[in-house]
């Protein structure tokens, strides 16, 4: 059994933009480089439709790894997460799937934007699972904690994205 990770965020502004902050390719970009980490990149981003796909690489120096993850894990960690937008009803609704290079284990979530009156929230429901005899509880309790900082994080860029492009 995995860790959960739980993370809610509003916005104001209208669905339209606030769906182009979390999955539109200039937004994206500029995401990266502020929250990327190293060797950050968008390694695709294509739209069907109404369906959006994007892959993003996220890296991690070594140096920055909680001591319990650099015991299991030699080196830089390369973080692969694949994100998809489709319509729901009256929002959107997503998929999240996270594989971290050398990691026996992955994150998924599921995503929604719901408009709100004059605001949007944004909902995030997941789990850390770590395939580690004895010490994968630990390490997916860090990773969790760690997710959800990185969500905390994506959303206040995205307020702020939104203030200066909506």
């Amino acid at each position: 059994m995995g860790s959960r990770i739980e993370h809610r965020a509003e916005f104001s502004a209208g669905l339209a933009a606030v769906v182009a902050a979390v999955s539109g390719e200039e937004a994206l970009l500029a995401r990266l480089e502020e929250l990327g980490g190293d060797n950050a990149k968008l390694l695709s981003h294509t739209t069907e439709g109404d369906v959006t796909r994007f892959e993003l690489q996220h890296g991690i120096n070594a140096a920055r790894l909680p001591q319990a993850v650099r015991a299991l894990h030699k080196g830089d960690l390369i973080v692969r997460r694949t994100e998809e937008w489709r319509p729901d009803g009256d929002g959107y609704a997503g998929r999240i799937d996270v594989n971290v290079s050398g990691v026996p284990g992955e994150i998924t979530a599921r995503t929604s934007l719901k408009p709100e009156g004059e605001r949007v929230r944004y909902r995030t429901d997941g789990e850390v699972t770590v395939r580690i005899p004895l010490f994968g509880g630990k390490i997916e309790s860090v990773v969790a904690e760690q997710v959800t900082n990185l969500l905390r994080h994506e959303a206040e860029f995205t307020a702020r994205w939104l203030a200066e492009h909506a």
